[in-house]
């Protein structure tokens, strides 16, 4: 019960914790960088914990419905990769280091946390699930080829070994949560997946700080560079919601729908971004993922208000014009 009230809690908090996580990191960096070892065996724990509600019937769902997901994977990994290159060459000419990494901060898995948006706004769980559940199995694919695509050959990188990073940070440990969900009939998700879900959320936040702390130099030296990609950064993230909005509302989706592919289309794997920007890349790359930290729970919450009063107005217009008259 106390650890369910602390997850309540915790879920207002989450448009805050990763702000003030990067803060942190970036204050007590020289503490915190001897443990940043640490970060994908605490991401594989953060992706286990948000994949319990998970189970392979979710992929027998795909081949009856793949509509939904092959529009949120076109959003995700073409058109935001696209949208986050053209602007980055447009804005920084010539500097691959901040281009590589405002892609690389885009074509990451959809964020399992978008599952708690959807939640609370009352969207298509099922779907929620399905999407996070084929994009983080894919993402050990698509994520080192569209990097390499888009950054053109301009920055090494060991491709095998994000790979394989992928694979052991999000891949095995939703494949044993699914398992495990599977087996027990849904049993562990009722059982163990509320006792994890606070653990999980201040793992997250930890995740961010020692990723913070490892590019501090980055985000200390505060000039018109900086600023300029702060604002970038926050305008592609934002494009991301409204451009998903958008297309759920053009394709007519049912309200549950659009709100699932809002949170879907909009949210990425940031945490997962952060880890592989600061361990396969040089530091540079990784300074448009972490400001993406900054953003996005805040982003989201601004997104849920703006669905909610849209869907109640319309609601309350179609009732105001006779349509629930008896």
């Amino acid at each position: 019960m106390m650890l369910k009230t602390i997850n309540k809690q915790m879920d207002k908090a989450m448009p805050l914790i990763t702000p003030i996580s990067v803060v942190i990191g970036v204050l007590l960096a020289e503490h915190l960088t001897d443990y940043t070892f640490l970060v994908p065996w605490i991401f594989a724990f953060i992706t286990f914990a948000g994949s319990l509600g998970s189970n392979f019937k979710s992929l027998e769902r795909v081949v009856t419905h793949p509509l939904p997901i092959f529009i949120v994977l076109i959003i995700l990994h073409v058109l935001m990769p696209i949208w986050a290159w053209a602007l980055g060459h447009l804005v920084f000419r010539g500097d691959a280091f901040t281009i590589t990494g405002l892609v690389l901060s885009v074509v990451i898995p959809t964020g399992v946390t978008s599952m708690i948006w959807v939640s609370i706004y009352k969207g298509n769980a099922v779907l929620a699930l399905t999407i996070i559940l084929i994009d983080t199995l894919l993402s050990p694919f698509i994520v080192p080829y569209s990097v390499a695509l888009f950054g053109g050959g301009s920055i090494e990188m060991d491709m095998w070994s994000m790979v394989k990073g992928l694979i052991g940070m999000v891949v095995l440990p939703s494949m044993l949560a699914m398992f495990l969900n599977q087996t027990t009939k849904g049993k562990i998700k009722t059982s163990l997946s509320p006792r994890l879900a606070p653990f999980s959320k201040l793992s997250v936040g930890i995740v961010v700080i020692l990723n913070s702390s490892k590019i501090a130099p980055y985000l200390t030296h505060f000039d018109k560079k900086l600023i300029i990609m702060t604002f970038l950064v926050l305008f592609i993230a934002a494009s991301g919601y409204a451009l998903s909005w958008i297309i759920g509302k053009l394709l007519k989706w049912e309200k549950e729908d659009v709100i699932t592919l809002t949170f879907t289309g909009g949210m990425r794997n940031i945490s997962a971004g952060a880890v592989l920007a600061t361990t396969y890349f040089p530091a540079a790359v990784a300074v448009p993922v972490v400001l993406g930290m900054l953003f996005q729970q805040m982003l989201a919450s601004f997104f849920g208000y703006s669905l909610d009063k849209y869907y109640h107005r319309r609601f309350s217009k179609i009732k105001s014009d006779g349509f629930f008259k008896t």
